[in-house]
């Protein structure tokens, strides 16, 4: 994956998606992603629920208070 030049001050984190360098700077218009694939990537995978956020179910004492 190509990232764009790094600007003087600029963070390199990696990757989310494919775990490369990624600049953290308004120049990287993908941030915190390396490129538009890896973005595209990572928003696919929300899409499809492949990721998750890990909740408890609800009891019947929170039922009742709605």
């Amino acid at each position: 994956m190509s990232t764009p030049n790094p600007t003087p001050g600029a963070r390199i984190v990696r990757c989310p998606t494919c775990g490369g360098d990624s600049i953290y700077a308004p120049s990287n218009l993908w941030r915190p992603f390396c490129s538009e694939r890896c973005r595209q990537i990572d928003l696919g995978a929300w899409a499809s629920e492949s990721f998750r956020v890990e909740a408890a179910p609800p009891t019947d004492d929170q039922d009742l208070e709605q």
